[in-house]
């Protein structure tokens, strides 16, 4: 089975989103049998490289929403994500563009295909990557837009740094986010996390962990229908709700 999901690094409930979807995932019976992908998504394609102000004065002054309203957003995402074992600290936050990490996991992506696949685990060398940009925007203040951050992340991962330079000076994979967000667009895809999985259930939002289950209960169940032996007139003797 396939899940497809699609995800900004700079977005908070998409980490949580993660979380919550491999909780799900990990109690599955037939999570071996699961193959994720990451896609890219941008939240704010028009921001610069890089962003001279804080997340508050981001999403106050681009997004005109107001600070009080945005510390009280801030307080709650916070506290959500401790629940998930996460340790936001938004003040601490790089606003930067995401487009050039979207392009690193894309890299990675490329490796795990050209390697060992890409089964959910330690061996997914692009979901390590969406790990560590996510931990390291929300959690330790690292700027997602800086070439030494993204070379670090990329190596800790087991990246070749030669590589993830190459990839990111001649912008190997640039074609291939864009062809993510169309395809997002297409799908009808306004926000994120966007889950989808074998290409006809969609989960939007970091929904809680029973929805996940569910929705990978069903997905498989679609595609894996239980097939009869014997026939009708053949039906064993069995109990039910009404007696034996």
């Amino acid at each position: 089975m396939n899940v497809d999901i699609w995800s900004d690094i700079a977005c908070p409930w998409c980490f949580i989103g993660k979380r919550r979807f491999e909780k799900a995932l990990a109690e599955f019976p037939h999570k071996d049998q699961v193959t994720v992908t990451w896609h890219s998504f941008q939240l704010d394609p028009s921001l610069p490289e890089h962003y001279d102000g804080t997340e508050l004065e981001y999403l106050s002054q681009r997004k005109g929403l107001q600070p009080a309203r945005v510390e009280q957003m801030f307080g709650h995402v916070a506290q959500v994500a401790a629940g998930e074992g996460l340790a936001y600290d938004f003040g601490k936050v790089v606003v930067a563009n995401s487009f050039a990490g979207h392009e690193l996991i894309h890299l990675a992506k490329a490796v795990d295909a050209a390697g060992a696949g890409t089964a959910v685990g330690p061996k997914n060398t692009a979901d390590g990557v969406k790990e560590a940009l996510l931990s390291a925007h929300f959690e330790k203040g690292q700027d997602i837009g800086s070439r030494e951050v993204l070379v670090e992340v990329g190596v800790a991962a087991g990246l070749a740094e030669a590589d993830i330079t190459e990839a990111l000076d001649a912008g190997t994979y640039r074609d291939a986010v864009h062809a993510d967000i169309r395809e997002a667009q297409s799908l009808g895809i306004q926000g994120v996390p966007f889950f989808v999985l074998d290409n006809k259930y969609g989960v939007s939002g970091a929904q809680p962990t029973e929805l996940f289950s569910q929705a990978l209960d069903t997905a498989w169940r679609e595609s894996n229908p239980l097939v009869m032996v014997g026939s009708e007139e053949l039906n064993g003797e069995a109990c039910g709700p009404e007696g034996c």
